[in-house]
């Protein structure tokens, strides 16, 4: 009866932690299957790839120029007017659009919009059993199937990174003017506290953002069951283990880029 009551107790662990190695086997796979010749894979990459850049760049400019606008703008700057101190506005913003709003949000939008989509698609597959035909007519699901979408998703969210951080900092420039504040100061705080370190280290975080909510998701599809409802607890699923998957990343990579940086750590 202990025992019984045990196993009952830890089966949601249990389950996360053999999905989790599921999806790191997938990983290796879809990695192996990238490299390896021969290449089978180009349209469809190219139609995911097109697929996310239709569907996210509109949401993604909204978000990001009304978050960095909202609680880094004007409530940073009411604080900062407190002090007199406006003019350190733009270096505020390299710890919060180019180190983590940028990369968040970005993958907020690509997981909620392309990563729910390339589940159900994939999830619908399954369902239909097409995933199983492919297998018997000797079509690696794997290459033609997975790593375009892994492709894609790694390259667009690093592309889109880029894109969050120029709305992010016009963000901060509607707010500077909202205080009645110079540009100046704010470009000039902006320049001297960014670096190269910070932009690569964005863009570098905000990719392997990509890779994981391919993978989740991707996962999440192809393992889907229980008909049309299974695709829909699939899709919920893989957003909520997505998000997990980036914050989590965001954790240790920041935390291992200052450590090795730490110049970027000190405020100019």
């Amino acid at each position: 009866m202990v025992r019984a009551i045990a196993d009952r107790a830890f089966l949601p662990s249990k389950n996360l932690l053999e999905q989790v190695g599921d999806m790191m086997i997938l990983t290796g796979k879809t990695v192996i299957s990238a490299l390896r010749p021969p290449y089978p894979y180009g349209g469809e990459f190219v139609n995911q790839f097109m697929f996310a850049l239709r569907l996210c760049w509109f949401p993604l400019l909204i978000s990001t120029v009304a978050l960095s606008y909202g609680a880094p703008g004007l409530q940073a700057g009411n604080f900062l007017v407190l002090f007199g101190a406006i003019d350190r506005l733009g270096g505020f913003f390299v710890l919060t659009s180019i180190r983590e709003f940028g990369p968040n949000v970005t993958a907020i939008i690509l997981a909620g919009v392309a990563g729910t989509a390339i589940t159900a698609d994939l999830g619908a597959r399954k369902i239909r059993e097409e995933l199983d035909a492919l297998q018997v007519l000797g079509v690696d699901p794997v290459k033609n199937l997975v790593v375009p979408r892994f492709l894609a998703l790694m390259i667009v969210t690093g592309l889109f990174d880029v894109y969050a951080i120029i709305a992010g900092i016009f963000g901060g420039i509607l707010a500077t003017l909202s205080f009645g504040a110079p540009l100046g100061p704010f470009f000039a705080t902006l320049l001297t506290n960014a670096s190269t370190t910070d932009l690569w280290g964005s863009v570098v975080k905000t990719t392997m953002f990509g890779a994981i909510i391919a993978i989740v998701c991707c996962y999440k599809g192809m393992t889907a069951s229980g008909g049309a409802e299974g695709v829909g607890r699939s899709v919920n699923q893989a957003v909520v283990i997505a998000f997990l998957g980036i914050f989590a990343f965001n954790y240790v990579f920041t935390q291992t880029l200052l450590a090795t940086h730490p110049e970027i750590s000190v405020i100019k």
